[in-house]
Formats: structure tokens, sequence, C-alpha cells
């Protein structure tokens, strides 16, 4: 996906993991995450809540730190 970024000239690409996100900014590529995209998508008013796909994610086994969590629902103005 990195490579297909930089083909392409995007100036941003979705990563959640570290090494991932480490390559992309050696190549000036913008970042942003799974949480960043549901954030934008609840102020274009495409989802009406984060916190339900948040808890998805976590039982799918998907890694948030607490303090991530909280973060997203406070920027979600969910908490």
């Amino acid at each position: 996906m990195i490579q297909t970024a930089i083909d392409k000239d995007l100036k941003i690409v979705c990563i959640d993991e570290t090494a991932g996100r480490r390559y992309a900014r050696l190549h000036n590529l913008s970042l942003t995450g799974s949480c960043g995209i549901l954030l934008a998508a609840k102020k274009n008013g495409i989802i009406t809540d984060v916190s339900g796909p948040l808890k998805k994610m976590k039982s799918h086994g998907i890694w948030l730190s607490d303090t991530l969590y909280n973060k997203i629902l406070e920027l979600s103005n969910e908490k």
C-alpha cells in the first residue's frame, strides 16, 4: 500500500501498525489510522458514534490503549 501511495503521489495513507507508519514517514507521507478514519466519518455525518465501532475493533482483537480509546471518545464528544 505504501508503494502504491508513493507511485500515485498520494499524500496521506491509513496505517495502524508501527513499522508501516515509520516507513511511510520516511517517504514523507501523512498518516491517519483507523481511529482517525472513524473521527472523520463522525465529523462528516457518515456515522453517528465512534464507541460502537471502537468496541467492535477491540472485540476482534485490535489492541487500543485505554488512553487512546478515551481520547477518541473525548474528541468525538462521546465522553
